[in-house]
């Protein structure tokens, strides 16, 4: 389907919950949100539903008041795998997706209507499209929202997956008014005292394999006791930035299994890396959760790293 029709169907309900994926990043939060506010703006009810509120998208949260309705229609934004929903929202919400916007080429979800755009950097570049032909403006709170969601997904318009049109709708949401100045630092630059501790414990217990081309990071529950999940977001970056590495990995120890983050460098396909462990993603960003003790899961890793790289 494309954008248009999706929009028709969108104008044809009345009463939406948007989902988000567990631990939900810049381009979930953003994207949702700036749905919501636009289906709001043409006279819509509309709430996202989030169980992870970081405090760093607070700015992003308030523009959103909490509505009591019931809802007609289900949309998933951002979401690949309805396992990424998470345990609270995975039972209630499962097979009940009506449409499904994502920008994962990995995509599984079994949605009434899919709108799946992998070429978009970010899943905030489809809603910037969709809003204008909702019939809704796209004023300073949306840019805002779709900013923080475009920004995040490229890191900075840093990654491989920025393109000449990610720049262009950048430039329209800073000619819209939205407050770049305060996103880039709350996303990029502002660190916790906590988190830099973190990192110095994690560069020290850094690992590498496959002739130094991989480097592998990981956390443990007791290495992030006590922080936020605003302070450890963010550490996939860190392997990936070593000169040399092509394949970066990080690790981080969950209640029931490990969240594997995998970032890439000069073609090497971290989707069809996760893939071999239940995963997915994009071409030079992706993830998958892996069973197991700490131990196993990075053998497991660095066996498949030294066969890939």
């Amino acid at each position: 389907m494309n954008i248009k029709e999706i929009a028709g169907i969108l104008k044809s309900h009345d009463k939406f919950e948007i989902l988000t994926h567990n631990y939900p990043d810049g381009d979930c939060i953003g994207s949702a949100y700036a749905l919501a506010l636009a289906l709001k703006a043409i006279g819509k009810k509309a709430r996202v539903i989030v169980t992870d509120r970081q405090r760093k998208f607070e700015y992003i949260f308030s523009l959103l008041e909490d509505e009591e309705f019931d809802a007609e229609y289900i949309v998933s934004v951002d979401v690949a795998d309805e396992k990424l929903l998470g345990p609270v929202n995975k039972p209630k919400y499962s097979g009940r997706i009506d449409l499904c916007i994502d920008h994962h080429k990995s995509n599984v979800i079994d949605a009434a209507v899919k709108y799946v755009d992998s070429d978009s950097a970010a899943a905030g570049e489809i809603i910037y499209e969709l809003i204008p032909e909702l019939g809704a403006k796209i004023d300073r709170n949306i840019a805002d929202c779709l900013y923080t969601a475009i920004s995040t997904d490229t890191g900075c318009f840093r990654y491989t997956n920025t393109t000449s049109k990610t720049l262009r709708i950048a430039a329209g949401l800073l000619d819209i008014g939205c407050n770049s100045e305060y996103i880039n630092k709350e996303m990029f630059e502002t660190k916790s005292k906590k988190r830099i501790e973190l990192e110095r414990e994690i560069l020290d217990k850094m690992i590498f394999c496959a002739g130094d081309k991989c480097a592998i990071i990981y956390t443990t529950k007791k290495m992030t006791e006590g922080l936020t999940d605003d302070e450890t977001e963010g550490i996939a970056s860190i392997p990936r930035q070593i000169e040399g590495v092509k394949m970066g990995v990080t690790i981080r120890e969950k209640d029931e299994d490990f969240k594997v983050s995998v970032r890439t460098n000069d073609g090497v396909d971290a989707c069809e890396f996760c893939g071999k462990f239940g995963g997915g993603g994009h071409a030079a960003a992706a993830g998958c959760s892996i069973k197991g003790d700490l131990g196993s899961v990075i053998d497991a890793i660095v066996a498949e790293a030294e066969r890939t790289l």
